[in-house]
């Protein structure tokens, strides 16, 4: 069995860690507007015995440069302004984002639309 969770993600320079399953997938991210907010919402398997891991996310303004190394997850708008926020994942230090460790949205099959 597996669920989707909802967590809240820290606007500023530093990042929001967050205990997630391996195999987690971010699955969406959206701003809320009577948070003022932006969030995720992350798959994760409720099978016992599956290993947690420390995962760090910030949210960058557009324009705003972020390190190479950093994973881009998606994109949250405000509604009611001009503002985007972009959700990155941060590598745990010693080890790079790879394919087979990441929880994007890349690996979902999702694709973003003008509807999204």
């Amino acid at each position: 069995m597996k669920t989707i969770h909802k967590f809240r993600l820290d606007s500023g320079k530093e990042p929001t860690t967050l205990s997630l399953k391996e195999g987690f997938r971010v699955v969406r991210c959206e701003f809320l507007v009577p948070d003022k907010s932006v969030y995720i919402w992350v798959e994760q398997t409720l099978r016992p015995g599956v290993k947690s891991g420390e995962h760090q996310f910030r949210v960058a303004h557009s324009g705003e440069p972020v390190p190479d190394n950093f994973e881009y997850i998606d994109t949250a708008l405000d509604p009611f302004g001009p503002e985007a926020y972009h959700v990155f994942e941060v590598p745990v230090a010693g080890h790079d984002l790879d394919a087979g460790a990441r929880g994007t949205m890349a690996n979902s099959g999702w694709h973003p639309s003008a509807l999204s």
